[in-house]
C-alpha cells in the first residue's frame, strides 16, 4: 500500500516503480509565502517525495464558523505537486480554534479530580463531546470536498497522535458514554456487578446513571473499573477515529487512510492493535530516549509496530533528526544514528520514512525541536545528513513492498496485561510491564537471536519459542490457546505475575500462576515481591552471576516431568525453585518467577533456546554487536545488518548482493561503527 503511493501521476517525472517514501510534517504556515518555493527546492535536492501537511492548521483554515481559508493551502498543494511531492494530507482537527473553545467550553476535557484542561497547548478535546466532534467532522467533509481529486494527494492523516494528551476524560460526556459502553459489554446491572466484584466495599449497582468514571476517590477504585474505563477510553478514540475515516471514505474511496501511532516508551492507554484494523496502513511515531537502552527500545518498538500491522508494511510517520524538545535533557545525535535510527524502523518494516518536522520552528513550544532543515539552514551537518540518507532510501527502493520474515521467536505483547498489572492495591507498585518485555528483547539482541514483537491476534504458531512476559491476564481461551501451542510443539516462556487474573480482572483460585498453573507443573501459594532495591542471588541455568530483583515466588512444582532449571540462592525462598519448565506434548512451558533484568536473561536464555532448538543467525563475533532483521518478498530476502557499537565489525560468511552500507570482502563484510548494510539474498 505505502510503496504504491507515489506514482506519476502525484507529480511529474514520478516513477512508477514502488519506492519508499520520504519526508516530514511540513507547516508552511508557520512561514511567510517566499519561503515556500525554497522549501520545494530543498525537498528535491534532500530526495523527499512525501510530507504531512495541515496537522495543526484548523485556526488557520477555518478563522470562524462560518469563514474559510483554502487559499493558502491550495498554493501549497499545487507547488508540492509541481515539484514532484506527494502529500499526505492531515484533516487538521487534531487541536480545536480558540474561536470553537471559547463558544463551546463544554468541549475541553475534565481531570480525574474534576479540573478542566485549558486551551493553550494542545489536544484540547473530549472524545465523545457530540459538540467537537459536530464541528470536526464538518471540517473533515470540507477538507475531503475541497482536495478530493488534487493529484498531490496520496493518503489520508486523521487528526494527530490521537490520545497523546485527552486520552482520558471523566467529563460528563464522558460518564455517558462509558455507561454506554458497559450497557454494551454487559447487557444486565447483574453481569456488570460480577465483573466487577461490587459486593466489595458496598459498591453494587442498582441503576446504570449511579455508574461513573473512576474519578478521584477516597482510596483504591474499583480495580475492574479502572480496567474498563482503559478499555472504554481506548475505544472511544477508535469509535472516533473512525467517523472521521468514514467521511473520508465516503468522499474519497480511493484514497487509503491512516493516522499516526505513537508505539513508544510509556504511552500505552490506546491499544494499537485494536485500532490497526480500522486504518489502511499503519503508521508510528518514535523518539529515543536516551539512556542504557535506547536503540534496543528503538528497535523494540519499531518491531511491535510490525506485530501490530501483522508483518505488512508500515509508516514512520515522526521521528527526529537531533534533538527533541520535551525530555528534561534534550541530547543531540550523534555523526551517524539519524541514518541508523532511521534505517532500523525500514530493518522492521517501515517504507516510509518521515520526521518531525521539514523546517525548524522559529516561535512556539517545539522551536528547539531538531527538523530536516534546521535553524542553521541547508549549509549545516543535519541537512547534510538528511540528503544522504535520501540517497539511500533511494538505493532501497528494492526493498519497498516486502514484508517481515517471521523470527523464531516470539514476545508476545498485550494491552490488557499491561494496563491491569500495573494497576494500585497490588503486590507491588514497582512492576514495569514494558520494561519487562524490553528486557527480554535486549537479552535477545545481545545473543544475536532474532525476535518479532507480537500480540495475542498473531498466529503463535509461526515461533518455535514464545516468550509472554508478565502476561498477567490470560481468559480461559487464551489459556486453552496457549496450551494447545504447547502441546503441539511450541515452547513458552512466562514469567512471575502471569496467568493471575481472567478477563474480568478476577483472580484464578486455586493457587498462582492460575490460568497457566497446570500447563507450568507449578503452584505458587504466596507472592513473594521484594523491596526496591533488594535482591536475590540465584543458581543454575546460567544464572549464577545474575542477581534477581523485584519480585520472588514460593514455588512448589505439583508435576514429578517439570525440572527446575535453578534455584534461589539466597533470599527467603533460598534452596527453592526460581525456574522451572514442564515438558507438555511436543513442547514445554517454562516460568521464570523474578525479574533478571537484561544481563541476567543472557545467562539464562540459551538454555531455554537450546530446548526449542533455536540458534542465531550470525557469525559468533558478531553476536551482540550487531541486530539482523529480515523483510521478504517472495524468495527474495532482504537482510539488515545494524553495528550496535562504535566499532568496525567485521561479518565473514555474510554474503549477498549489496545493496547499501557496508564493505565487500574476500570472505564476508564489513560494518563501519553505527552503520547499516542491506544485502539482497535468495530465499533458497
Amino acid at each position: 500500500m505505502i510503496s504504491t503511493l507515489l506514482t506519476p501521476q502525484n507529480g511529474p517525472g514520478g516513477d512508477p516503480a514502488p519506492r519508499l517514501a520520504y519526508g516530514a510534517d511540513y507547516n508552511p504556515e508557520q512561514w511567510p509565502r517566499e519561503v515556500w518555493e525554497e522549501d520545494v527546492r530543498l525537498m528535491r535536492e534532500a530526495g523527499v517525495n512525501l510530507v504531512s501537511v495541515g496537522i495543526f492548521s484548523w485556526a488557520r483554515i477555518q478563522p470562524a464558523r462560518d469563514e474559510w481559508d483554502f487559499g493558502w493551502l491550495d498554493e501549497v498543494m499545487d507547488l508540492l505537486h509541481a515539484g514532484g511531492i506527494g502529500v499526505d494530507l492531515a484533516t487538521a482537527t487534531a487541536s480545536p480554534p480558540p474561536w470553537l473553545t471559547t463558544a463551546h467550553p463544554e468541549i475541553l476535557p475534565v481531570t480525574a479530580s474534576g479540573e478542566t484542561v485549558w486551551p493553550g497547548a494542545r489536544q484540547h478535546w473530549r472524545p465523545t463531546s457530540p459538540v467537537f466532534r459536530d464541528h470536526a467532522l464538518r471540517l473533515v467533509r470540507k477538507m475531503a470536498e475541497r482536495y478530493a481529486g488534487h493529484p498531490a494527494l496520496v493518503a489520508w492523516h486523521i487528526s494527530n497522535e490521537l490520545g497523546c494528551h485527552n486520552i482520558y476524560d471523566y467529563s460528563d460526556d464522558a460518564a455517558g458514554a462509558f455507561r454506554d459502553w458497559l450497557r454494551a459489554r454487559y447487557t444486565t446491572l447483574d453481569s456488570l456487578n460480577h465483573a466487577w466484584g461490587t459486593a466489595f466495599w458496598s459498591q453494587r449497582y442498582s441503576d446504570w446513571q449511579q455508574i461513573l468514571p473512576p474519578r478521584l476517590a477516597a482510596s483504591h477504585p474499583n480495580p475492574t473499573q479502572q480496567l474498563d474505563f482503559k478499555r472504554f477510553s481506548s475505544d472511544a478514540l477508535k469509535e472516533y477515529l473512525c467517523a472521521e475515516r468514514d467521511v473520508l471514505r465516503e468522499v474519497t474511496p480511493d484514497v487509503p487512510v491512516t493516522t499516526n501511532f505513537m508505539v513508544m516508551g510509556g504511552t500505552k492507554g490506546m491499544n494499537y492493535p485494536d485500532w490497526a484494523g480500522e486504518i489502511d496502513f499503519v503508521s508510528n511515531d518514535h523518539y529515543v530516549h536516551p539512556g542504557p537502552q535506547d536503540r534496543d527500545e528503538l528497535s523494540f518498538s519499531a518491531n511491535l509496530t510490525s506485530g501490530i500491522a501483522d508483518g505488512l508494511p508500515w509508516f514512520l510517520m515522526e521521528h527526529s533528526t537531533s534533538a527533541v524538545n520535551w525530555q528534561a535533557v534534550n541530547v543531540a545525535k550523534r555523526p551517524g544514528d539519524l541514518a541508523r535510527d532511521s534505517l532500523l524502523h525500514v530493518a522492521h518494516g517501515a517504507d516510509a520514512v518521515c520526521f518531525f518536522q521539514w523546517r525548524q520552528s522559529a516561535a512556539g513550544a517545539e522551536k528547539y525541536h531538531s527538523a530536516m532543515v534546521p535553524h542553521a539552514g541547508a549549509d549545516s551537518e543535519v541537512f547534510r545528513a538528511v540528503a544522504a540518507l535520501g540517497d539511500t532510501l533511494r538505493e532501497l527502493a528494492p526493498v519497498a513492498g516486502s514484508e517481515r520474515e517471521p523470527a523464531k521467536v516470539g514476545i508476545v505483547y498485550d494491552w490488557d496485561s499491561w494496563w491491569a498489572s500495573e494497576q494500585d492495591s497490588h503486590p507491588t507498585s514497582l512492576l514495569d510491564y514494558r520494561q519487562e518485555a524490553l528486557d527480554w528483547y535486549s537479552a535477545l539482541l545481545s545473543l544475536g537471536v532474532r525476535a518479532d514483537i507480537v500480540t495475542t491476534r498473531t498466529d503463535l504458531d509461526r515461533y518455535d519459542l514464545l516468550v509472554a512476559p508478565v502476561l498477567h491476564v490470560v481468559p480461559a481461551p487464551l489459556a486453552k490457546e496457549l496450551a494447545r501451542y504447547v502441546e503441539t510443539g511450541g515452547h513458552l516462556v512466562t514469567t512471575y505475575f502471569s496467568g493471575v487474573v481472567d478477563e474480568n480482572d478476577h483472580i484464578w483460585l486455586g493457587g498462582h500462576p492460575g490460568a497457566l498453573r497446570d500447563l507450568l507443573g507449578i503452584r505458587i501459594d504466596e507472592f513473594g515481591p521484594l523491596l526496591d532495591g533488594e535482591t536475590v542471588r540465584l543458581e543454575g541455568a546460567g544464572t549464577d552471576t545474575g542477581t534477581g530483583s523485584l519480585w520472588t515466588d514460593r514455588i512448589t512444582v505439583t508435576d514429578p516431568s517439570t525440572e527446575v532449571l535453578a534455584s534461589y540462592r539466597t533470599g527467603t525462598y533460598a534452596g527453592m525453585p526460581a525456574v522451572t519448565r514442564r515438558p507438555a506434548g511436543r513442547g514445554s512451558a517454562a516460568y521464570v518467577s523474578t525479574r533478571l533484568g537484561a544481563a541476567g536473561l543472557a545467562g539464562l536464555l540459551p538454555e531455554l533456546l537450546a530446548g526449542a532448538g533455536v540458534e542465531s543467525e550470525l557469525p559468533p563475533s558478531a553476536r551482540g554487536r550487531v541486530e539482523q532483521a529480515v523483510r521478504h518478498h517472495g524468495d527474495t530476502r532482504y537482510v539488515f545488518l545494524v553495528n550496535r557499537t562504535d566499532e568496525p565489525v567485521p561479518l565473514p560468511g555474510v554474503t549477498g548482493e549489496l545493496l547499501t552500507g557496508g564493505t565487500g570482502t574476500e570472505d564476508g563484510l564489513v560494518l563501519e561503527p553505527r552503520g547499516v548494510a542491506v544485502l539482497r539474498q535468495s530465499a533458497h
